[in-house]
């Protein structure tokens, strides 16, 4: 199986600093991150660990879910995912504390009861949910659209 990497570099203290993310792969140019982004956002041009992770997360599920749906004979046409993924402060400092799952699927034979079954499955079994499980409160919605 593949290991895959990523580079970071962090210039000056945590409050006003800026770090830069790198993608072994080249596929995006290097992404900024930083402190206030990571806690407050809404900075331009600048990311963080936890979208990087929503990021992951979704993609991982869209694959899990387009596998499970594909076994169950309903390959989908189509499933967009938007992810999030929360840090907040708690007694020890800060914390990754839960992550969202919004899913509408284009999914020709299925059911709304046996969609929500699939996705639910999906998150629980992806392996970037399976990094996070037992630490991050994990949600799923789920939705067919018309075809």
């Amino acid at each position: 199986m593949a290991t895959h990497r990523a580079r970071a570099v962090w210039e000056g203290d945590l409050a006003s600093g800026v770090g830069r993310v790198s993608l072994a792969s080249g596929t995006a140019p290097p992404l900024h991150v930083s402190w206030r982004q990571r806690t407050e956002g809404g900075v331009d041009d600048q990311t963080s660990p936890e979208e990087l992770i929503a990021a992951a997360l979704g993609s991982c599920f869209s694959m899990a879910l387009s596998n499970g749906l594909s076994q169950a004979g309903h390959p989908p046409q189509r499933l967009s995912v938007e992810a999030s993924c929360t840090i907040e402060q708690v007694e020890a400092g800060f914390a990754i504390t839960k992550a969202h799952l919004k899913v509408r699927g284009v999914v020709p034979g299925i059911d709304p009861d046996a969609f929500q079954v699939e996705a639910r499955g999906a998150a629980d079994g992806c392996p970037v949910s399976g990094a996070l499980r037992g630490n991050v409160d994990i949600t799923v919605e789920a939705e067919l659209e018309q075809e």
